[in-house]
């Protein structure tokens, strides 16, 4: 007989709540959890389509290890043993640095992809990482990290209760929110001007979130940094600027007219493609309203001076007095990440060690992936020789896909942990497949620190693990003993081996804080009274009663508040924070009182965290740190360049998701198509045809793609969307194999990069168009 069970949905940020129909082991459906505390019942087209990503034929049920040149299945303990057997031996003879580590996207929609990397890291000493943040957000870690000292303190934007809103760059109706934790951010939008609020979308294209505006503006690609400069410098110019309680945190406040001043919207405008005028009434609005949020995404990142807009994003916030405010963008504080503490202030610097081979400074202990070809291909002491790749395709997500394909085809040994063989899997020497996602737990530990609204949920496997898979914190649990030059098989729990120490290490470190409640107590004795069915679950516990709502190991237990709005108990965040009352536990969270409210329990809405969220090294914002006032001038300078006559953006797809979901047939097909989408005036002077089909050259290449004439691309402008490409041989995906589309990403050369950040140039830059027979 079919039953249901909970969900939290991992294919995109917005973290909603699943009810999943199952028949045996089979989900046949899937719908909105209205009693998710968080998503209230709401559900995209992707969530919708759980059951068939899960049962897709295509996903890997055994591990793949080379044998004579070709991948074939092996069991478990052939493929652990010959990571243990590789690995171990190149490091030995090649040092630390000759492996590199690959993190993709979907790494961070996981428990195990949160809680394993690190160790993985420190078993192999290497310094050689790359992720998916240098093709997306980066830039917005780095200025975070320059204000605040923290890279990971990302106001959002409190859209349940602003009163004005600017998005930047940002297409949220159909990319669901990145790095805002948002579910149903339509109908949050919809809300916002119910209520009398007002939106203003700045994006060249005029998408489904720009349709939904009062004010649309269309600048050309590119030009973020520029318009939001002048906007600031309106501010300042017409004594708009008012931080309010902001101001007593504020390091650079009066240096800041300067730095700004060669950016009046008279200046600007040319570069945008917009008027001094309109300019100007956007940034007295801002000013006037009576909250406001400002708030910028892809578009704004992944562009030549994307950690200059997100720093002026931040700057925006602060100017009107909308920063750490209700109605403007808010810290979230997320129930297992670590409590507040006075006197951590150790500051955020970049360029603490530099690639090989060009000398790119990391970033958040982070090297640009459009580095890696480079570095697999030059020879010399520290070149990588081996990868470890984890939910990463960069060979379609990365510059230059052609150039890193054959590179990785030249690598003494690669690993995947993947459930697809493809374009950049099929490298690989070992290939470990997790499970399907309906056979995994879930909490999401990165989302929640970004999450409009507090709160905690948790969902253990809503199908028991198939015959023959390996748990996903299994699989990562012996990949780190297997490094570390030990055999996983020889231990039949490899995540209780693995987590035990990281569970009494991080209890020593408590217990010896003479801040810290639990200081002096015996972390053996803690560490004990942890529960849960897994190491993951004992780990998740630990985060949940060491942050800032946990119970702090009270063994008595605190009652839970009254229910909440919705049925659900409401935990009250601490008192104080940063002050005399920091440390309470009046909630006493921990992962059994989060078990037996499986909806979640709500923490209430976000509130101000200043001064406790900062960790500079001066204790407050420094809004105008140095790496900020050098890249300025290379702004300024940006004010003489000539535009492009054209230009490429991306575009999301509310059915799509990067390069992860095109084998899924419910996801395929409609408007989700790989088309050059071209402005009918464009299209009339390049001699183009809605339908026919075109060649596009830039930097990188040429690719060959399908026309679609459209009005909703202004002038000038061209896009493509991201993640396409699956025409590789020797990949494994049925259906994407047969519209495969062209990977954009091959268009760039590897070379233009966000320079503070490191982050590839994936939108704005210039290319060329030529019909096609």
């Amino acid at each position: 007989m079919p039953r249901t069970a909970l969900r939290i949905c991992p294919l995109c940020e917005a973290t909603c709540g699943l009810t999943l129909t199952i028949d045996g082991t089979a989900v046949t459906g899937a719908r909105g959890d209205r009693d998710d505390v968080f998503s209230r019942g709401f559900i995209c087209p992707k969530g919708a389509a759980f059951g068939a990503l899960d049962s897709d034929p295509d996903r890997l049920r055994t591990p793949l290890v080379r044998r004579g040149g070709q991948l074939r299945e092996a069991d478990w303990d052939e493929a652990f043993e010959a990571v243990a057997t590789a690995l171990p031996a190149l490091v030995q003879e090649y040092g630390t640095q000759s492996v590199g580590v690959v993190l993709g996207n979907p790494n961070v929609h996981t428990m195990a992809g949160a809680l394993y990397p690190p160790l993985l890291l420190k078993a192999l000493g290497t310094r050689n990482l790359f992720t998916a943040s240098t093709l997306d957000q980066m830039p917005k870690h780095v200025s975070s990290g320059l204000l605040f000292g923290d890279p990971f303190a990302i106001p959002v934007p409190d859209l349940d209760r602003t009163d004005f809103l600017l998005l930047i760059g940002a297409n949220p109706v159909e990319s669901n929110g990145s790095l805002c934790t948002a579910p149903d951010f339509p109908g949050r939008l919809k809300a916002l001007r119910a209520r009398g609020g007002t939106l203003v979308v700045v994006d060249p294209r005029r998408t489904r979130t720009a349709r939904l505006a009062d004010r649309h503006l269309a600048p050309r690609p590119g030009s973020d940094a520029l318009l939001l400069a002048a906007l600031a410098h309106t501010l300042l110019a017409e004594r708009l600027a008012a931080p309010g309680v902001l101001g007593e945190h504020l390091l650079g406040f009066g240096e800041l007219a300067d730095a700004l001043a060669s950016f009046p919207p008279e200046a600007v405008a040319p570069a945008c493609d917009l008027t001094a005028a309109e300019i100007r009434i956007l940034a007295r609005d801002l000013a006037a309203a009576p909250t406001a949020a400002v708030y910028g995404r892809i578009g704004s990142c992944t562009v030549t001076y994307g950690t200059l807009t997100s720093w002026l994003v931040d700057v925006l916030n602060i100017l009107t007095g909308n920063l750490d405010r209700p109605g403007g963008a808010l810290f979230p504080l997320p129930a297992a990440g670590p409590r507040p503490r006075s006197g951590s202030r150790k500051g955020f610097a970049t360029g603490r060690w530099r690639s090989r081979v060009s000398g790119h400074p990391e970033a958040k202990s982070e090297l640009p992936i459009a580095a890696l070809a480079e570095e697999i291909e030059t020879p010399g002491e520290g070149r990588i020789r081996a990868v470890v790749a984890i939910a990463a395709n960069p060979v379609l997500s990365a510059p230059d896909g052609q150039r890193l394909d054959a590179a990785l085809a030249g690598l003494d040994f690669m690993v995947s942990v993947d459930p697809y063989l493809n374009e950049t899997s099929r490298h690989a020497h070992v290939v470990l497949p997790p499970p399907p996602p309906s056979q995994s737990a879930h909490h999401d530990f990165a989302f929640n620190g970004f999450a409009i609204r507090n709160q905690a949920r948790y969902t253990r496997a809503a199908v028991p693990l198939e015959a023959g898979l390996l748990d996903e914190c299994e699989i990562h649990a012996r990949l780190v003993l297997a490094v570390a030059g030990l055999h996983g098989a020889a231990v039949p729990d490899a995540a209780a081996a693995v987590d035990a120490p990281v569970v009494l290490a991080t209890l020593a470190k408590e217990t010896a804080d003479p801040q810290s409640p639990l200081y002096g107590q015996d972390p053996v004795r803690l560490a004990g009274l942890l529960t849960g069915e897994s190491g993951p679950e004992r780990r998740l516990d630990l985060m949940l009663r060491l942050g800032p709502y946990g119970d702090l190991f009270d063994t008595v237990g605190a009652a839970l508040p009254p229910a909440a709005a919705g049925g659900e108990p409401a935990v009250e965040r601490p008192d104080g924070e940063g002050g005399a009352g920091e440390g309470a536990a009046p909630a006493g969270l921990s992962l059994e009182r989060l078990l037996a409210h499986p909806h979640g329990i709500d923490l209430g809405p976000l509130r101000p965290r200043l001064p406790a969220v900062l960790k500079t090294r001066s204790g407050r914002i420094e809004l105008l740190p140095d790496p900020i006032a050098a890249e300025l001038p290379r702004l300024r300078a940006a004010l003489a360049e000539r535009p492009a006559a054209l230009v490429l953006v991306g575009r999301r797809h509310l059915r799509s998701n990067n390069s992860w979901l095109h084998n899924v047939p419910a996801l395929s097909g409609g408007s989700n198509r790989c088309t050059l989408q071209v402005n009918p005036r464009d299209a009339e002077r390049l001699c183009l045809t809605d339908g026919g089909r075109a060649l596009i050259t830039a930097d990188g290449g040429s690719l060959e793609v399908p026309v679609e004439v459209t009005d909703t691309v202004r002038t000038g402008v061209v896009s493509l969307p991201h993640g396409w490409g699956h025409d590789r041989d020797g990949a494994r995906l049925t259906v994407a194999a047969a519209a495969p589309g062209a990977n954009v990403n091959q268009l760039l050369d590897g070379t233009l990069l966000d320079a503070p950040s490191g982050t590839a140039v994936l939108n704005g830059f210039p290319v060329n168009v030529a019909p096609l027979p």
